[in-house]
């Protein structure tokens, strides 16, 4: 019998989905976040971000998260790193699993991490050997694969450039992100397919905001190309703080709904995700932005 196609989502809203809400989440609701998000059968739900808090306050108890969190048997947990000293503080919390987080442009570098895109690279450098040297999964986030906040319209080969650098850093796996999400299905697949010609399209991810409402497109046309893994945020949570008028990242409701719909395995609990989409959204005192939420919470009217 024929194996069932599948598809590996990566959860982000416990830190993509809730470092640009004013109203900072107390530690303990973002524990009970993951642990319902790994509850709903996610196997990646990344958890938190050891940053400056200075910048993002949000993610203040980076540590005090990670520590408290029950893990689940075959849940991974990573966390964001931006340099050796993140690292460090992410080891002694128990982190197992780390990603970096680089930029295909350089005005959007200097605004997210203060340094140009060859600095960043050469501060990863020696993050992504240290991990490695742990035994430790690295991701590494590319942002501004499509579009650039600052910078207009980005190359595809120049998205593929980067990609390539970070991929020969060590990097486990590269997601690919259009942070303002002004991509749509034929940008994406330009840039899918110069970034695949660099790195394994085994190993990338696609990772897209939905300001224009083009992210399942988005994720679909990236499927058709190879992509198996997205990432997504429950209740279409998300924003990133130096990409102004960007919207959430893609809903995980929505890439589960989509998937299992066309026969693909996700893993995952619908009605527990959906779930623990309103427990977010209710959080952070955000709209619910999935639309699959929303339409399986209406009532059912029988014909007449």
């Amino acid at each position: 019998m024929k194996a069932r196609a599948s598809v590996r989502i990566v959860e982000v809203s416990p830190r993509d989905g809730l470092q640009a809400e004013a109203r900072v989440v107390p530690a303990a609701v973002k524990i009970e976040l993951i642990g319902r998000l790994g509850d709903a059968g996610l196997r990646v739900v990344e958890a938190t971000s050891f940053v400056s808090p200075a910048r993002i306050p949000q993610l203040a108890d980076a540590a005090e998260v990670l520590r408290g969190i029950v893990r689940k048997p075959g849940v991974a947990y990573p966390v964001l790193v931006p340099n050796l000293r993140g690292l460090e503080e992410a080891l002694a919390a128990g982190a197992r699993e780390i990603a970096v987080f680089g930029a295909a442009t350089e005005t959007f570098s200097e605004k997210n991490i203060h340094c140009s895109v060859a600095e960043s690279l050469a501060r990863f450098e020696p993050v992504v050997a240290r991990a490695k040297a742990e035994r430790m999964h690295v991701r590494g986030y590319l942002s501004c694969v499509v579009a650039c906040p600052y910078e207009g319209p980005v190359a595809p080969e120049r998205a593929a450039a980067v990609a390539k650098a970070l991929w020969g850093l060590g990097c486990d796996e590269l997601s690919l992100g259009d942070t303002v999400g002004k991509g749509n299905p034929e940008t994406v697949r330009w840039m899918i397919e110069a970034c695949a010609a660099a790195v394994p399209v085994e190993r990338l991810a696609g990772h897209y905001h939905d300001t224009y409402g083009m992210a399942v497109a988005n994720v679909l046309a990236s499927h058709e190309l190879g992509v198996t893994t997205f990432d997504g945020s429950v209740a279409g949570l998300g924003g990133c703080p130096y990409a102004p008028g960007a919207a959430g990242n893609v809903a995980t409701e929505e890439l589960v709904w989509l998937f299992e719909g066309m026969g693909i395995a996700t893993g995952v609990d619908l009605p527990k995700l959906v779930a623990a989409g309103r427990f977010a959204a209710e959080a952070v005192g955000a709209p619910n932005r999935s639309r699959v939420a929303a339409a399986l919470a209406r009532p059912v009217t029988p014909p007449r």
